[in-house]
């Protein structure tokens, strides 16, 4: 664990000594030796800049790391509160828009897709039937049931108090 402490900190001060010390000469040679004097097990490196650099300045600013941790974890609890009662009022008002405007949405493309397809698929049999020739009469009554279905349909809770009479149509 030592040696990643320390490692992690030559790291980070190597970032910023590469940009004015990489002209001198040996800089890399010397950096590939330092990182072999942290790992060697024989020279114990790291250990011993963790032991006199690391370790008694976290031993001392020890009480302060910990106050710091706490107010982050308790700053950390307060914004995901806040930000989760956030998150569910704009699910709950979400839900609630779409319960009350999704569903007249919802019927208005349903029926105007069924009532699209019904008169394409009315116009289809009509085109596409050995019989090609209707009689006029039957295509106006058709049509008429069609319309008047759908204007029934749209009229909403008048109609539901009225039965619909169905009328009998002859399939081709």
């Amino acid at each position: 664990m030592m040696y990643w402490i320390i490692f992690a900190l030559f790291t980070t001060v190597e970032v910023f000594t590469d940009m004015f010390l990489c002209w001198l000469p040996f800089y890399y040679e010397l950096k590939i030796a330092f990182v072999v004097w942290l790992l060697s097990p024989y020279t114990k490196g790291s250990s011993v800049l963790y032991r006199k650099f690391v370790h008694p300045t976290l031993s001392s600013k020890e009480k302060d790391i910990d106050e710091y941790i706490c107010q982050a974890k308790d700053k950390s609890y307060d914004t995901l509160v806040h930000f989760g009662r956030k998150g569910l009022n704009v699910a709950a008002t979400a839900a609630v828009m779409a319960a009350t405007k999704g569903q007249g949405v919802l019927s208005d493309r349903l029926r105007s897709f069924s009532m699209q397809d019904l008169s394409s698929y009315q116009s289809d049999s009509v085109n596409s039937g050995p019989d090609t020739t209707q009689p006029a009469a039957a295509q106006h009554r058709t049509r008429t049931m069609m319309r008047s279905k759908s204007e029934s349909y749209n009229k909403g809770k008048e109609t539901l108090s009225k039965p619909i009479q169905k009328s009998k149509v002859k399939p081709l």
